[in-house]
């Protein structure tokens, strides 16, 4: 029995050794691999506004630090506002035709760029410099295109979403919308992969609902209880943080899809959030 108990032990012990090595093993990988897990960056440009029957100017433009980007500013007949365009964590612009066919119908010009590293923009993608590209951005509407913060409507989908609250707690635009958004990397961290100390190893933040406490105008919060990647009770909590004036619309369908399944419901609290006299 003694030498049977001694076996056994020893069994396990090489077992918790096993599995102590192996969760080590993904512990840093997960602290290494952290930026290819988060941004998934596409060069090539496959198609442009012209696809969907829209005239459009390809803008080259600088960050707040300098560094070259790229961007198309679709304009409206008439428009109601311009959409400061920040997209989500992969692809380039090109992969955004559909939001640019819906923010057309419903009256506004757009423009949309690429953070650096994504599409024809130059230099290499970090959280702070995707900061540094919305100011960019924001800048090149005001200074360039001579359009006014009171006819900006900052838009940000996903990971695009912080960046959005990020530049609006900077500057007062006409008003803010936030689609499909974590209230952070670290709580969507958490969320994803229980089993990991995430919050001490995340070297990524993006603390929207930090962000969006500063927001002060109007605000519009867009989510999906079918999202298959960021929780419903993510834009909800995001709700929570905002200051008044703040509205929540509701949509169906998943992360990446949800804006197009929800068809006249998204398209139509779009037009009612817009259309309303701004409030401060």
């Amino acid at each position: 029995m003694g030498l049977a108990g001694s076996s056994i032990g020893s069994t396990v012990w090489a077992v918790v050794r096993i599995a102590l090595v192996a969760y080590v093993v993904v512990v840093v990988l997960a602290v290494l691999l952290q930026s290819y897990l988060l941004y998934f960056p596409e060069r090539r440009i496959e198609a442009t506004p012209q696809l969907i029957g829209l005239s459009f100017e390809d803008v080259t433009f600088a960050a707040s630090d300098g560094t070259a980007l790229s961007g198309w500013f679709v304009p409206a007949e008439d428009p109601c506002g311009v959409v400061l365009l920040c997209h989500g964590n992969a692809g380039n612009i090109s992969h955004r035709l559909d939001s640019i066919a819906v923010f057309h119908r419903v009256g506004l010009s757009t423009f949309i760029f690429d953070y650096r590293g994504y599409g024809k923009s130059d230099g290499r993608i970090s959280e702070k410099g995707t900061y540094r590209d919305a100011e960019g951005a924001w800048n090149y509407l005001v200074q360039n295109q001579h359009v006014s913060p009171s006819d900006i409507i900052v838009f940000g989908r996903s990971l695009g979403g912080a960046i959005a609250a990020w530049l609006a707690g900077k500057h007062i635009p006409k008003s803010v919308i936030i689609e499909s958004t974590f209230t952070s990397i670290p709580d969507l961290a958490a969320d994803l992969y229980p089993y990991l100390p995430v919050r001490l190893l995340s070297r990524f933040k993006y603390t929207t609902s930090a962000y969006i406490a500063h927001v002060a105008c109007p605000l519009l919060i867009i989510h999906s209880r079918d999202d298959d990647i960021i929780p419903f009770k993510h834009g909800r909590r995001l709700f929570e943080a905002a200051r008044e004036p703040k509205e929540f619309l509701e949509i169906r369908g998943s992360h990446n899809d949800g804006f197009l399944v929800s068809g006249t419901l998204y398209t139509a609290g779009l037009q009612s959030f817009i259309s309303k006299p701004i409030q401060r």
